[in-house]
């Protein structure tokens, strides 16, 4: 349903996701009125056809940057495997993937940010596949195939599954947002947990500054009195550095007063 910018209805959904933000650091978007199902049904397809490749192919995609590679064995995370890219909506990032991972051409493939979950070895019982983090973007959009297991820590240290309907997506607010805002808005923490026999597909877009970027509090959020200054002014770039090698409680840390 598009709202118009401005009207009542805009303002009241304005004020619920605000709300959700700041309470729990996250919301769910359904778009089973504007996505077909169809494209969403390809997508994973096309996206099962990618990690089924073989490892050698997969890690051609290489990067100097931190998250922008293909990630396959990593003894920290040894059920995650994902790929990593910058400018996204770009069709020349997805033509030049696409001509790397298939020299012999792969039309109909697109794709975001892309992550698989494999079964741990013994299943019976859930376990950690991606541990507890907060997201060192602005916000981060989550779509998921079929198999549940994100969790977000409530404000009262409460581990909550997120029950993920096939056309809905997840919005976390990460830490950016929580430092422009001056702490109003929550950045949540979550993990995943997996078990059972069937792998986990899901695919995310991170919006983030630039790395030369400055992140600064504007001034009408802070009052001494009731909201006093939480963050110092910070560079992007030397935050996701920093949050790299600390990614524990790295904004408090990094940027707190």
């Amino acid at each position: 349903m598009a709202l118009e910018d401005g009207s009542e209805e805009w303002k009241e959904m304005s004020k619920k996701v605000r709300e959700a933000c700041e309470s729990h650091g996250c919301f769910l978007l359904m778009c089973d009125a504007i996505i077909p199902k169809s494209v969403c049904e390809e997508m994973f397809n096309n996206l099962k056809a990618l990690f089924d490749l073989s490892e050698e192919t997969k890690q051609q995609h290489m990067s100097p940057k931190p998250y922008r590679s293909y990630n396959g064995k990593n003894s920290v995370i040894p059920f995650c495997e994902s790929f990593g890219f910058d400018d996204v909506p770009l069709s020349a990032t997805a033509e030049a993937f696409t001509n790397l991972m298939w020299p012999q051409g792969n039309t109909p493939f697109c794709f975001s940010r892309l992550i698989k979950y494999k079964v741990p070895e013994s299943n019976n019982d859930s376990q950690t596949c991606l541990p507890p983090h907060t997201d060192n973007s602005a916000l981060t959009i989550l779509c998921q195939k079929d198999v549940q297991g994100l969790q977000v820590l409530s404000k009262t240290d409460k581990w909550i599954e997120l029950e993920i309907p096939p056309d809905g997506f997840v919005v976390l607010v990460g830490d950016i947002l929580k430092a422009w805002s001056n702490g109003r808005l929550h950045a949540v923490t979550h993990r995943v947990m997996l078990g059972g026999e069937k792998e986990r597909y899901s695919f995310g877009l991170f919006a983030m500054p630039k790395e030369e970027m400055n992140i600064e509090v504007p001034d009408e959020l802070v009052d001494d009195k009731v909201h006093p200054l939480r963050y110092h002014p910070f560079n992007y770039g030397e935050y996701f550095n920093y949050f790299v090698s600390n990614p524990i409680e790295a904004l408090e840390v990094f940027a707190g007063v």
